[in-house]
């Protein structure tokens, strides 16, 4: 392994919890800087070395500005000194913040990097151009298409022939998937509690009660069984070079970040995926472990079948994902992370075990990186 390598040797998150309720009276930087203490203590419990921290980024997406990672690092008592930097690539923001800071590792810098990805979707602004508020800002230039994510979910829908009944049935399995690795207690040791919020809000309803959900569209598959909660919620994780690090950790072995057609955002994390595979050498068939952030059923389905992977394969994101737990945007990608660590290191995978994160992204982009368990 190359001394530059970036390894991630700590990770952790808070729960995650829908838009108005739990963590609705937490800005941003208040969900992000428990994390980023928590990462960086473990970091230290896990290091041989004295840690020196070098920056923080943190993907952010509709938060109030003012570079977020710098606020929250100075929340967490990370002193004046330690810069920061916020990302946005939308939905794969907090996956990009963890890229960017392996980035910078692999460049020469040998401090610890704290990286990952925070939303507060319930303390979001609302902005206005010339007194009209709006969601969000434009995806594309005037002349592209530039669909809601809804959508662009129901458009992938038909143009990949996905039934409602598979999205349910895709959407069910996350569900149940889910609460039982909440049961099993699955996610103790890489939750972070804030605001009083000891677990995340997983949803009350039982997925037997997916079909009954009134289509989003008339006429079409996509309702709100099968598309994700907007969420609250934030995560990081701690990289190092691995010639500074001798202990376990995931190491980061290749990514990649492909755009696509805006009109069909949902696919975009298939191409990043297969490049980010043929950057590593390795075939999907190789990976031990698969986190998509589902923003919807029908995506994560599309993308599954382009990158020729079933259904129900076991190995994509097998505690559940964002369809169960909900999608906090600019953390989503980083929450994979901290979900792979948990599986991989946590869960004792062997050395050389292969991890995959990835998400496809508004505005018709991808993001994807591939980690290996190294002890």
């Amino acid at each position: 392994m190359d001394a530059r390598t970036p390894v991630v040797i700590a990770a952790r998150r808070t729960p995650i919890a829908t838009r108005g309720r739990a963590l609705s009276g937490l800005p941003i930087d208040a969900l992000a800087a428990p994390v980023l203490a928590a990462a960086l203590d473990d970091a230290r419990a896990a290091s041989r070395r004295q840690i020196v921290v070098g920056d923080v980024v943190l993907g952010n997406c509709m938060g109030p500005g003012g570079n977020p990672a710098r606020t929250a690092a100075l929340r967490a008592g990370l002193g004046h000194e330690i810069p920061g930097v916020t990302v946005d690539r939308q939905c794969g923001s907090g996956l990009a913040a963890v890229i960017t800071a392996a980035q910078a590792i692999g460049a020469g810098d040998d401090r610890l990097q704290l990286a990952g990805g925070a939303e507060s979707a319930s303390t979001a602004p609302v902005r206005s151009l010339d007194g009209v508020p709006y969601d969000r800002a434009p995806f594309v230039p005037a002349g592209w298409s530039d669909p809601g994510m809804p959508r662009a979910a129901e458009d992938l829908a038909a143009a990949a022939g996905i039934p409602r009944s598979r999205q349910d049935t895709y959407a069910a399995r996350s569900h149940r998937r889910a609460v039982a690795a909440a049961g099993r207690r699955a996610f103790t040791h890489e939750l972070v509690p804030v605001g009083g919020l000891l677990a995340d809000e997983l949803p009350s309803r039982g997925a037997s009660l997916l079909p009954r959900f009134t289509p989003l569209f008339p006429g079409g598959s996509l309702t709100a069984g099968n598309s994700c909660r907007i969420s609250d919620g934030a995560a990081a994780v701690a990289l190092v070079a691995s010639g500074t690090h001798a202990g376990p950790g995931l190491a980061l072995r290749s990514h990649a970040v492909i755009g696509c057609d805006p009109a069909l955002p949902g696919l975009g994390a298939a191409p990043a995926i297969e490049a980010a595979l043929r950057s590593a050498g390795r075939a999907v068939s190789d990976v031990a472990a698969i986190e998509v952030v589902e923003a919807f059923a029908v995506q994560t389905l599309a993308v599954l079948e382009r990158i020729g992977v079933a259904d129900d394969d076991p190995r994509v994101c097998a505690d559940g994902g964002a369809l169960a737990w909900g999608h906090p945007w600019g953390a989503s990608g980083a929450v994979s992370v901290v979900r792979l660590f948990g599986r991989l290191m946590r869960g004792g995978a062997p050395p050389g075990t292969l991890g995959l994160a990835a998400a496809s992204v508004g505005g018709g982009l991808g993001v994807a990186a591939v980690f290996e368990v190294v002890r």
